[in-house]
This record gives C-alpha cells, structure tokens and sequence, in this order.
C-alpha cells in the first residue's frame, strides 16, 4: 500500500518515475489466474498455444494476459525459474514501451526476455541493447531454453562476429548484440557497394538492458566508422623529444585535462631541437657535396646560412602535427587507465565497462603516437567515413522500452532525449542493504591507508567483500597493497575480462575479497554463498552478507548505486561503504576548492559540513556537466544527421536501382553508348553504380572532415562577434548547410569525369587504375565528441581563473582575497544566493558585514 501512495505521490508532483503501476498490477493478477490453466499443459501444447496468438498487429491486453501465463511457465519449465509478479509487471510495463527500474537480483534479465518474446509473438524484430559482448551471449543463452520453448528464434552478436555469423543472427526474432556493435553494422552496411554484403536488418523494437549506461552515459561518445589510409609512424626523434618536456614549463594542460598545448617555452625548446637536427642533416648533406666537388665548407658557414627552425611554417605543418600528438599520448593518456599493452599491442580500455574495446583505435594519428610511445609496431591510420550517436542510433527504432536498476534520477534526460516514461518496480523483497555515511579524507595516500585498514578489518570477520575501483591502473595498485597487508584476494579488470563469470560467482563466499574495475557496469548478479548458494550461504548471511566498498564516488551518484546494489539482492543483508578524498579527480575536476578551511582528524579524515558538501557539489556538477555533454553531441550531430539522411537517400538509389546509369548516361552520353557497344549494359550499370558510390562516400568523408574541422574552431566565432552574440551552434549549422548544398552535385560532376577516363572491360571496373580504391580495411572507435568541456567546465575554469591566488600567496592571503560580482564568470553573476556554489555562498554570508555595506563574496 505505501508503495502504491508513493507511486501515485510522485505522479501528482509529475517527477520521473511517476508511472503508474495500478493497470500493470490488475492485469498481472489475472495473469495469475489464467496460469492455472497453463499447468496442465505439455511443453508441445504450451508451444503450440503460443503459435496460435501470433500476429502481425501486436498483441491487445487480453492476449498480452495469455501470453504472460505461457511465458511465465514457460520459464518455470526451462529454467526453473517462474516470474514473481514484479518481474510480469516489468515485461508489462515494457511491451507499453517504457523503461523498467528494477533492483538488482530482482530478474530483470527474465523480465526483458518476456517482453521481448511478447513483442516476437506480435510480429515485430527485436534487439535486446546489451552493454558487452558477455552480457549479451550469456543472457541469449540463457534465456534460450524460454525462447525455444515459445516458438520464438533467438541469437546473439559479439565483436568477434564474422559478417556471416552477423548475417545470420540479425535475421532472428530476437537479437541479443551489444549496442557498439550494432552501431558499427549500421555504419558498415552504410558504406557497401552491393545489397548482398549487408548484415542488419530493418530497425524495429529496440529493448535496452542498462538503460541508462546505454541511453545516458555512452549517448555522450559517438561511434565512428574509419577506413585505412596509409601508415603514421611517428618519428623516434619526436617521441624522444617530447619526453623531455615539462609539465607546467614546457606545457600546460587545461583545467579539465582534456587538451594539452605548448607554451612560449616549450615552442622555444622544440624549435630549438628540431633546428639543431636540420642543421645536423645540412652539414652532413654539404660534407658529401664537399667530397663530391672536392671542395671544403665551412661548418660555421653552413650555420650562418640555416634559416632559424619555425615550428609553425606550413612546410613544418606534419611535424607540428607529430609533436601534438606525441604530447597529447604522453601527457594525457595512461597506461593501464586508458589502454592496455597487449600481445605487442595497445588496446583501448572502454572507460564505461571496464573491458577491452576490440577493434578500436583513436584517430587522426594518435593510435601511432600510443604505440610510439609503447614501443609496439605502428599500425595504420585512417580517415573517418561515417559516424552515428547511440541517441540517432536508437531513434531509428520504431519503438523503444529498456530496463535498469536506477532509471529515475536519469527520468528526465530520457524524457528529454527518447520521449520515453520510467516505471518503478517495487522488489520482490524488501531491501535491508545498510549503506553507511561515505568517508572523506584530505589526500589519496591517507585515503588508500584507511581503505586498506578497513578492509583488513573487515576480511577478519569472514564477511564476503566486493571492491569497486575506476581503472585497472587503481585495480593493481590496490591489490599491491592489499598483498603487502597480507589480504587475500583476486582481481577483475580488463586484463583478464574473460574469467569473469567464475570470479563474479565466488564473490558471495565467505572469507572472499574481489576487486573489480567498473563493477557498476558489469550487470552481474552475485549470490551469497557463490553462484550455486552452496558454500556457507548461511555463514555469509550471518555475517551481515555481502560488502561493497568503493574507492570513489563516480561521476554520477547514480553510478554508485549500481555498485552499492550489487549487495542486499532479494532481501538479503548486505552493507556498502565509499571512501574519498579532496584529492580525487572528481573533486578537482568539478569543484572550486580555494577558500576551504580542512580540519582532518589523525588519520586524514574529515567530517565538517563544508568539506562533506564541496563532495556531494562535485558529484552535483559532474552530473549536470555530463547531461550538457550529452545535449551538445546531440545538437552538433542533429544537422549532421538530417544530411546523412539526405545522402543515404540517393545513395540507396543508386545501390537498389539504375540511378547511377541514368546520371552518367546523360552526363556522358557517348561515353556511355560507346560502352555498351563494347561491354554490354548490365556491366556498364554496374560500373555506373560502383564510381558513383564510391565519389558519394568520398564526399560525404571530406564534408565530415571538414566539419570536424569546423567544430573545433567554431568557438572562436563567438569571440570575434563584438557586441553582437553568435551562438557557436547557429554559425556551426550555417557553415554545415553551405557546404553540404552542393555535395551530391558535386559528387555526380566527380563520377561523370573519372565515368570518362574510367577502364572498364568485360570484367568489369578497375577500381585501382581509375583512382577510386576503397579503403583496404575499416576500424572502429569511441570518441569525446566535445573537445572545449561543457558550459559547466568553462564556468568552473574561469571561476579558479578568477580566484586562482599569485603564487607566492600564503594560505591566509588567499582566504582573505576577495572579489565581487564583476569577478565572477556571467553565468553565475545573476544567480540567487541558494544557486551559487555552496563553498561561494557561505564564503559571501562570511563577508555580509563588511564596512562599506556591499555584499561581496569571498572564497
């Protein structure tokens, strides 16, 4: 009842997560009363029932209520497991097209492949969005005995799929394929040349496990599609150079660690060093022109004569270009956090899942500066063909509905984004997780020392502990220290991804301590007493269950969540603790820290309100930062994808009808003719098609450089508008709607010439010798679709700019500095008091009785 007044109460407020259940739970009990009459059926009659209800329209509620008993019996019979009326209330909820929040152990995974068969049995195509490649073969697995035993085809893609095996799956009823690899078909069948090679199918039902990693968190990174073009070796000479530069000195990196850049310095020093190497190779190259002409040059003449080394001449562009990136692998990516090494390779570490990215690499040459730096063979560069958002990706489905454990604090944006509702589950069972008060200490080191004390602490006692850390790197230098405290223990981080089914099912044992790298988006399910509840299940209840300790917060606080719910499932007793420090990367990326006055204990803890706060404001403004990210890939990509539309259009034209032959023909009519005579006209129209795709893709490639391009430097705009205010997103799409308008003529002009000069016999095209090769092999990769940081990053930078102390400041200085509205950034000049950061608001409460009366703020 409480449960049912809190659901209606949100409701009334019109807050996220305000469905109402009431219809749901109605129809699930008559659910229950129509199973009475499934029991006595055999699995063949169960089948066959199943059959009779298939349509082409989608199954109205009386027939939803039959299929719900089938099913649920059909899973008591597969898989011994029957679905308690929360999980038929979530596969309701679903096949009405919302997203689901349900606990963690609560079964979301029968849940979904309920809805997902509902949504087969009315003949529609499914793809269950799993977050990896393990989720999704485990749970197609699975659940496939329910599916079978409904009639209903199911399969699943991973990254190690063939385009055979790929063909294959998307033609089930249902596919299980993680939401990368989905993407990257997409823009795979986007680009071929025949009808034949495509591997997907037509976008239908679009069921998202994870929902809110998977519509939320990776909406931010768009997937890009790139083709080989040739090798970017980066010189030994620039690696070595750039490991002798100095941070602070020789560059600075922005405030939130996003770019590096020279300074005046640093510009100096390299000029220098790469001057000296000129002139190296000059001396060298006139003491063989000395040998040769039998005459001797003066060293010191050659000297003279050299020109003095400008790093930013356009004939140094490619050296520029080199230093850039060697700096940008050196400063600011991390071994072990970012990538791993190998196999002799380095391989990227999706941040999101803790796990290996396969077959991504980073662009425009800085893969080559990795390797560089790791000492590992350069493999190719590339160029960007096409690119596409998880939000583009998702709105090609005709219907969308998902489930998670923490949809509601993300309600919004998924309304925002995908127009779509969340419905709240209530569990099967009352949680009685006790998740304690986070421990903030003042740096990393004490931090890590009560961390390690504590878990100490608690493996005597036996309770079963469950660790989560950010990265591999934190991952090893924890278990380093937990080895040298005599704490047993393993660890799983994207090193050994693949052992992680049987570390997850011991981790509910007694006496066991796992460590995990972003366990938060595992969507494992561990059991008390291991996966078969069978090694002192009630041992490990009487200890208190299982133990998470995280140590960090994350970004968002929603993240935590998911890792504190990977105890206390199904009503058993579990127990959560978060360690953090002032020094965390969330802290000092997200918040404004001058002005706070620590007192930490002996140990480095710190309780006050102030410091406590400036915590919880850092996860606050990470949140909101990530939510504008996510709102400023979709408005830069929006145009884009309007245009793509467009060129998908003609170029399905071309590859399903005779489009390319009608152009060229009259574009070239002679030509034509003249070919057809020699070679005949089904060769000719294939030739036809073939040149035209290729100059539509190759334009279509250069108009996405050039609005990369555009992108990066369209701030600048902004600046140069005087008085008059330009929105850098309004100058952006002026610029992408100027340079598309004439792209599909233009690619037609290109056709009709190289259609002119083009070899083409019986065999057919010569692609080679025309100039029109296509890319020898294609790549995938994620990246940050916003280099200058969101509103919320500028607005932070320019607030330390303001308040940044000189640098022989004493402490006491800085606190007493003070400054007024005018040196705050504009966007925060207007607002209230109870809006203002909370470090600002209680730093100008301390300053309301200055002398002159003025209310000025100080930090």
């Amino acid at each position: 009842m409480a449960l049912k007044i809190a659901s209606r109460f949100r409701r009334l407020l019109q807050r996220p997560g305000s469905i109402d259940l009431g219809p749901y739970e109605r129809l699930t009990q008559l659910v229950g009363e129509a199973e009475e009459s499934v029991l006595s059926l055999t699995d063949e009659e169960l089948t066959e029932a199943v059959a009779e209800l298939r349509t082409t329209g989608g199954l109205h509620e009386d027939e939803q209520i039959e299929f719900l008993a089938l099913a649920r019996d059909a899973g008591r019979r597969a898989i011994g497991e029957r679905a308690f009326d929360g999980q038929v209330v979530g596969a309701l909820a679903m096949l009405q097209g919302r997203i689901v929040e349900m606990a963690t152990g609560e079964g979301k995974t029968l849940a979904g492949a309920i809805a997902a068969a509902g949504y087969a049995v009315g003949g529609r195509t499914v793809h269950v969005l799993a977050v990896n490649d393990y989720l999704a073969k485990r749970d197609a697995e699975w659940m496939g005995p329910v599916y079978e035993l409904l009639g209903v085809t199911v399969s699943h893609v991973g990254q190690a799929s063939t385009p055979e095996e790929r063909r294959e799956a998307y033609q089930a009823e249902v596919c299980y394929v993680p939401v990368s690899e989905i993407g990257f078909d997409v823009l795979r069948d986007r680009l071929v040349t025949d009808v034949a090679d495509r591997v997907t199918v037509a976008p239908d039902v679009a069921l998202v496990d994870e929902a809110d990693s998977v519509l939320i968190d990776e909406a931010r990174v768009p997937m890009v599609l790139a083709g080989a073009t040739r090798n970017e070796a980066l010189d030994d000479d620039v690696v070595q150079l750039v490991r002798t530069l100095r941070a602070g000195v020789d560059y600075e990196i922005d405030g939130d660690g996003r770019t590096v850049a020279l300074t005046d310095r640093g510009t100096d020093k390299v000029e220098k060093a790469l001057g000296e190497r000129v002139a190296v190779a000059e001396a060298e190259a006139a003491d063989v022109d000395s040998e040769d002409d039998g005459e001797d040059e003066d060293d010191t003449a050659v000297e003279a004569e050299r020109p003095v080394f400008n790093l930013y001449d356009d004939e140094n562009l490619d050296r520029l270009t080199q230093i850039n990136v060697a700096l940008h692998a050196e400063v600011l990516l991390r071994k072990d956090v970012d990538y791993l090494v190998r196999d002799g390779k380095v391989s990227l570490i999706n941040n999101n899942r803790g796990r290996i990215a396969k077959l991504q690499r980073w662009p425009d040459g800085l893969q080559a500066a990795v390797e560089a730096k790791e000492a590992v063979p350069v493999s190719d560069s590339g160029e960007v063909l096409d690119s596409i958002t998880v939000q583009a990706l998702i709105k090609r489905y005709k219907s969308l509905c998902g489930m998670t454990g923490t949809a509601v604090v993300v309600g919004e944006s998924l309304q925002e984004f995908y127009d779509v509702e969340v419905a709240v589950v209530p569990p099967n069972k009352p949680n009685v997780r006790k998740d304690d008060q986070d421990r903030l200490y003042l740096t990393v080191d004490q931090k890590n020392e009560a961390l390690v004390k504590h878990i100490g602490e608690v493996h005597e006692t036996g309770r079963p502990i469950l660790i989560g850390t950010h990265s591999v790197e934190e991952s090893e230098q924890l278990s380093d220290q937990l080895e040298a405290a005599g704490i047993a223990h393993v660890v799983l981080n994207a090193k050994n991804d693949a052992e992680e089914a049987a570390i997850i099912a011991e981790a509910g044992v007694p006496g066991t301590v796992t460590v995990s790298t972003q366990m938060a988006g595992r969507g494992t399910d561990i059991r008390l007493g291991g996966k078969d509840e069978t090694h002192d299940k009630d041992k490990a209840i009487e200890l208190g269950g299982l133990y998470v300790i995280g140590t960090g917060l994350h970004a968002s606080r929603r993240l935590d969540d998911q890792l504190r719910g990977r105890a206390g499932r199904q009503g058993d007793p579990g127990g959560s603790l978060f360690f953090a420090s002032l020094a965390d990367e969330l802290v000092t990326r997200y918040s404004v820290s001058s002005g706070l006055r620590p007192h930490p204990d002996g140990t480095g803890r710190l309780t006050d309100r102030k410091s406590v706060g400036m915590l919880e404001h850092a996860q606050r403004v990470a949140d909101g930062a990530n939510a504008e990210l996510h709102r400023t890939t979709w408005q830069y990509n929006r145009l884009t994808g309007q245009q793509r539309a467009i060129l998908l259009e003609t170029r399905e034209k071309v590859l399903t009808e005779d489009l390319a032959a009608t152009e060229l023909a009259e574009r070239a009519k002679e030509r034509y003719d003249e070919l057809v005579d020699e070679v005949g006209e089904d060769v000719v129209k294939s030739a036809a098609r073939r040149i035209a795709l290729r100059h539509l893709d190759r334009r279509w490639t250069d108009h996405l450089a050039y609005l990369a391009d555009l992108r990066e430097g369209i701030h600048l705009r902004s600046l140069a508008g005087g008085i008059v205010h330009l929105k850098p997103i309004d100058e952006f799409n002026k610029s992408a709607i100027a340079s598309f308008d004439t792209l599909i003529e233009d690619a037609w002009k290109d056709a009709a010439a190289t259609f002119a000069d083009a070899e083409i016999s019986a065999d057919g095209l010569n692609e080679e010798a025309g100039g029109i090769p296509r890319p020898t092999a294609t790549w995938t990769y994620l990246v940050n679709d916003n280099p200058f940081g969101t509103e919320a990053d500028r607005i932070l930078g320019r607030l330390r700019n303001a308040i940044k102390p000189e640098s022989g400041a004493e402490p006491e200085e800085i606190l007493a500095e003070e400054f007024d509205e005018d040196d705050l950034p504009e966007e925060l000049r207007d607002l209230d008091d109870e809006d203002l950061p909370e470090e600002l608001r209680a730093a100008g409460e301390d300053d309301a009785d200055d002398d002159d009366g003025a209310a000025k703020k100080k930090d």
